[in-house]
C-alpha cells in the first residue's frame, strides 16, 4: 500500500459514498486507475467492506461508556465469558499496562450503566475499575 492507496481510503473515510469521478478528481489519478486500486485493496482484503450506518444505530445506546478493568489472577477467561454475557457490554478489549481489558458499555441511562458497572465490578476476580463515559463521537470508522 502506498500513499496514494492511503489517499484514496482517508478519502473514503471521510465520505464512502464519494463517486468514482470525485474520488478520482480529489487524488489525482484516471478513473480508472482509482477503479483498479480500489479493487486491489478490496481482494488483498485491506478494505473488508463497505456499511451503511443508520442514524438508529448510533441512538441505540444513547449512554456510551469505555470501563478499564484489572484483573487479578488467571481468571481473565472466565470474567470475559461472563462480561460477553451483559447486553450492555458492546466490545471487549484486551490490553496492556494498567488495566488488563477495557470494554466498550452503552444503555439506555444513566441508572442502566450505574446498575451495569455494579454487576461487573461484583465479578469475582476484578480488582479495580475505571469508567468514562463518552460525551461525543466525532469520527468513527466503524458500524
Amino acid at each position: 500500500m502506498d500513499s496514494r492507496d492511503r489517499q484514496i481510503i482517508s478519502e473514503l473515510r471521510r465520505d464512502s459514498r464519494m463517486s468514482l469521478s470525485d474520488l478520482s478528481d480529489v487524488i489525482g489519478l484516471s478513473r480508472v486507475t482509482v477503479r483498479s486500486r480500489l479493487d486491489r485493496l478490496v481482494s488483498e482484503g485491506t478494505i473488508l467492506g463497505f456499511t451503511v450506518i443508520l442514524k438508529e444505530d448510533t441512538q441505540r445506546s444513547p449512554v456510551r461508556g469505555l470501563t478499564m478493568l484489572a484483573i487479578e489472577g488467571i481468571g481473565a477467561d472466565r470474567i470475559k465469558r461472563q462480561l460477553g454475557g451483559l447486553s450492555a457490554v458492546q466490545a471487549i478489549h484486551a490490553t496492556n499496562g494498567k488495566w488488563d481489558l477495557i470494554l466498550e458499555l452503552g444503555t439506555e441511562t444513566l441508572e442502566g450503566l450505574d446498575e451495569v458497572l455494579s454487576r461487573i465490578r461484583r465479578i469475582d476476580g476484578v480488582m479495580s475499575s475505571e469508567t468514562n463515559l463518552l460525551l461525543a463521537t466525532k469520527m468513527s470508522t466503524k458500524a
